[in-house]
């Protein structure tokens, strides 16, 4: 039966709910927004609340007889050509969990591009899964880490063939993704299923002109931000499933382990919305999106002392497969300040937030919910940031590794680092120590340093000058840098045993 994407199963409930007149005396306790602080009402108005119901004895019945979401998220399933879809209310950080915990359990090896978001390390340290580091495609020359290539993943597995899966990160936050179906080929040869983290690429099933998308190039799990580049709202997630080596009821069962109880009917709403206008009009929409970015590309390549990164600087023979032209990446060396200063100085002048922060770039992500008025404010807003960036203090200076240098040995696994003893010492003591947590630079989120890997000197040089230079580090135990936890001095001497790769 052709799937009517007209209909919005989750929206339509909440309507019936109002017009019924249903009167709960259930959870959410503001009994719709009537007990919610005055003060909240007026911020948030009261649609947050008339839309904030239980989604089981509330927008459906007790025993769920409506099938409310499980139609919604079939019609997602339908939208994007997988066999299964399942909604998250707590962001793809859970997804990407979920999935692996579907492919691999504790002690068993994952291939993983080292490349990966910390959500991905935090699936590690919960499951004791052991991870087979598989190396991006490092550009030197411009500090970036692409994904890894399908020959790095064929190397990997050679080297270990009893690895239950692989799991890559496409595309990434500055717009570049992996040869998919390459790397899903290597996977499949040994019947083992590819994840693929693709929280930045919501988008990509709605226009020929954009990369392929991981379910059509072969993925066995796909992970989806819909708040990222979609329309849904924040902590909005799918992952969608499509082929018989991960079975939907283990994956499931994996993703209710981890879920909520309490799931938001608002995200919900948001999903079942975000599937219903791209399924809609969806090619229309990110079309538009895509020829004002160019525009933008185009104006902003005209400032003097900004490049805007493109497929050029991107995608060849050792960097990376596709380029997405929506997240505009400008490279910001000709101005002689970095896109910490960059950044704060457009917030702060300008009232204009950027995304993607580095030493030496700045992110402005045009999705379909721009348009010529806010990429004029945008373009305007970065010409008197370049007319203002002679008066800045020069760039200070970020001590960035090679790529040689970035990659430190993993002697324990992340799990036995993270809550095995721990000591904390002084940052200049702590190379040659075995790391007991995460280090992420933020955005883009991949972690610097990871629990159980061999500290080296350059990633804490690293580190300490790009929080000088300033560089967010949300997750240290202490956030001044000037110590690092590491694996007791006790434990140490036993960091090979049970080591990851």
């Amino acid at each position: 039966m052709t799937a009517d994407h007209r209909r919005a199963p989750v929206l339509e409930a909440l309507v019936e709910y109002r017009r019924e007149g249903r009167l709960a005396f259930t959870p959410p306790g503001h009994k719709q927004a009537r007990g919610a602080d005055p003060a909240v009402r007026e911020v948030l108005g009261d649609a947050v609340f008339l839309g904030d119901v239980l989604a089981t004895a509330g927008l459906d019945d007790r025993l769920t007889r409506g099938r409310v979401l499980q139609r919604a998220q079939d019609l997602m399933a339908d939208a994007v050509h997988a066999d299964h879809t399942f909604f998250s209310t707590c962001g793809s950080s859970l997804s990407v969990k979920a999935a692996m915990l579907a492919v691999a359990g504790p002690h068993e090896k994952l291939l993983i591009g080292r490349d990966a978001h910390k959500s991905v390390v935090s699936g590690l340290i919960l499951s004791g899964i052991a991870p087979v580091w598989v190396e991006p495609s490092w550009d030197a020359g411009l500090h970036l880490a692409h994904p890894p290539s399908a020959d790095a993943f064929e190397e990997a597995f050679a080297a270990h063939p009893d690895a239950k899966g692989a799991l890559v990160t496409s595309p990434t936050p500055y717009g570049v993704s992996a040869d998919l179906r390459a790397v899903a080929e290597v996977c499949h040869r040994r019947s083992v299923p590819l994840i693929v983290d693709e929280a930045w690429g919501a988008h990509l099933p709605f226009h020929p002109d954009l990369p392929s998308w991981a379910m059509d190039a072969g993925a066995d799990v796909c992970v989806t931000s819909i708040h990222k580049m979609g329309s849904g709202l924040e902590q909005g997630s799918v992952f969608h499933l499509r082929g018989d080596l991960v079975q939907p009821k283990l994956l499931g069962m994996r993703a209710d382990l981890l879920s909520t109880t309490s799931p938001s009917v608002l995200i919900f709403a948001g999903l079942d919305g975000w599937r219903r206008q791209m399924a809609l009009g969806g090619q229309e929409l990110m079309g538009g999106a895509l020829k004002l970015a160019a525009d933008v590309r185009t104006a902003i390549e005209g400032i003097g002392g900004m490049h805007v990164n493109d497929r050029d600087d991107f995608c060849g023979p050792g960097r990376a497969h596709g380029f997405d032209p929506l997240p505009v990446v400008v490279d910001l060396d000709g101005l002689g300040i970095s896109g910490f200063q960059a950044a704060d100085w457009l917030r702060e002048h300008r009232g204009v937030v950027a995304h993607l922060t580095d030493h030496r770039r700045i992110g402005a992500q045009i999705t379909h919910g721009d348009d010529r008025e806010t990429a004029d404010e945008l373009l305007t807003a970065l010409k008197d940031l370049a007319r203002a960036a002679p008066g800045m203090a020069p760039a200070p200076r970020v001590a960035v590794p090679s790529p040689a240098e970035l990659r430190m040995p993993q002697a324990h696994l992340p799990r036995d680092a993270f809550f095995g003893p721990t000591e904390d010492v002084p940052v200049e003591r702590a190379a040659g120590r075995i790391a007991a947590e995460m280090i992420t630079p933020y955005p883009p989120g991949i972690p610097a340093v990871l629990p159980g890997e061999r500290l080296a000197e350059p990633v804490l040089r690293y580190l300490r000058s790009g929080l000088e230079a300033g560089m967010y580090l949300p997750d240290p135990t202490d956030p001044a840098l000037e110590t690092i936890r590491v694996v007791a001095e006790r434990d140490s001497r036993g960091a090979d045993r049970g080591a990851a790769q």
